[in-house]
């Protein structure tokens, strides 16, 4: 599935403007990622496009990911971008487990990218001139953005292989690439 492909399914099913832009954030996270580690950036990109592309029909677990791999594999895309959405989500982890580039780096990003942007709306200056001094700040913040697992964002940057601020700053730098794609132009 190339991206045009993917871009129109998950319009056919998000409507929601915050979810699209969260696709776009992961997406874009994940062809950084793709392209810093040598890898197939528009394979990892559609990944991120697609990873919660289900998620408004089937919010509930484990419905999310596994009715979305229903209709990813009716429309033959690869398995590797099947598992690695299947993997993003724990309780698919024992039969998808994050063993492979592809499955870490979403799993690493998805959670990060989410905090990311509810830092810069509440920056006015939004991503521009952001550090990962002033998200770790705001992860200590327990009220702010409850619902984003700290624990997840830190275990990404372990699965990653990288300190915790090197990896903010990498998901910093690939949003601000897609600023304008997110609303912050």
């Amino acid at each position: 599935m190339n991206r045009d492909e993917a871009w129109a399914l998950l319009n056919e099913y998000t409507k929601s403007e915050s979810l699209l832009k969260h696709a776009l954030a992961v997406e874009a996270a994940m062809w950084h990622y793709a392209t810093k580690l040598g890898e197939d950036a528009e394979k990892w990109g559609v990944t991120g496009l697609l990873h919660d592309f289900d998620y408004e029909r089937w919010p509930d677990i484990p419905d999310h990911t596994q009715e979305g791999a229903k209709i990813l594999r009716e429309r033959s895309v690869d398995e590797e971008t099947v598992g690695a959405i299947l993997s993003h989500a724990e309780w698919n982890q024992v039969d998808y487990p994050l063993d492979r580039p592809i499955r870490k780096a979403l799993f690493a990003v998805d959670e990060l990218c989410g905090f990311i942007i509810a830092v810069a709306y509440v920056r006015p200056e939004k991503l521009v001139g952001m550090t990962p001094k002033s998200v770790r700040k705001k992860m200590k913040a327990k009220g702010f953005a409850a619902a984003v697992k700290r624990e997840d964002i830190v275990g990404g940057a372990e699965l990653m292989e990288t300190e915790l601020n090197d990896h903010i700053a990498e998901v910093i730098a690939a949003l601000q690439g897609a600023s304008s794609a997110l609303g912050f132009a």
